[in-house]
């Protein structure tokens, strides 16, 4: 899909993300580690994603995450996927009353598939950590970087992707970014 609008996570969090992607990618597992990462590269928890979101409700959305302010707990490993070769690590995101009515919200403004991965109940908050992943390397991937770290995030800041542009464009302010070569 090539347009979304994410959670980014504050930075604390966010660096131990990317460390976990780094171990993954250092033990020779699949990761979203990208040594030549650009600055949009970053750790987030969609909200709605589709092949095009049209300019009208990107306009609308700022007014949207204006006073963001959650806390999301970042917890155990799960792996999305029925197919060998095709699966998604990813951590699990507890779905607060807050987070889960945010991206109801979201998906209504941005007029998601009733049906689809982001409809009303249907949407499953999580972080990406590795795609393409084999069902043999999940013991091992669980092994390097831990089943539950059970990080408590705070989110103040939402952007909107723009895949096939390979933009970014913030609907909150900037937030620092973490330090990380």
């Amino acid at each position: 899909m090539a347009q979304s609008v994410e959670l980014v996570l504050e930075a604390p969090i966010e660096a131990a993300i990317r460390s976990e992607w780094d171990r993954l990618a250092d033990a020779g597992l699949p990761s979203l580690q990208r040594s030549s990462a650009g600055p949009e590269h970053r750790p987030h928890i969609t909200l709605f994603a589709a092949d095009a979101i049209p300019a009208e409700i990107y306009a609308a959305l700022p007014d949207l995450f204006a006073r963001l302010d959650l806390t999301v707990r970042i917890g155990p490993l799960m792996v999305f996927g029925r197919r060998p070769g095709q699966l998604i690590l990813v951590r699990a995101v507890a779905g607060s009353a807050g987070l889960m009515e945010l991206q109801a919200r979201t998906a209504e403004l941005c007029r998601a598939d009733p049906v689809g991965q982001f409809g009303a109940g249907l949407w499953f908050p999580h972080v990406t950590y590795a795609r393409r992943m084999y069902s043999e390397q999940i013991g091992h991937a669980v092994r390097v970087i831990g089943a539950d770290p059970n990080y408590l995030a705070r989110v103040r800041h939402c952007r909107r992707w723009d895949g096939s542009r390979r933009t970014v464009r913030w609907l909150t302010q900037e937030p620092p970014r973490a330090n990380f070569p």
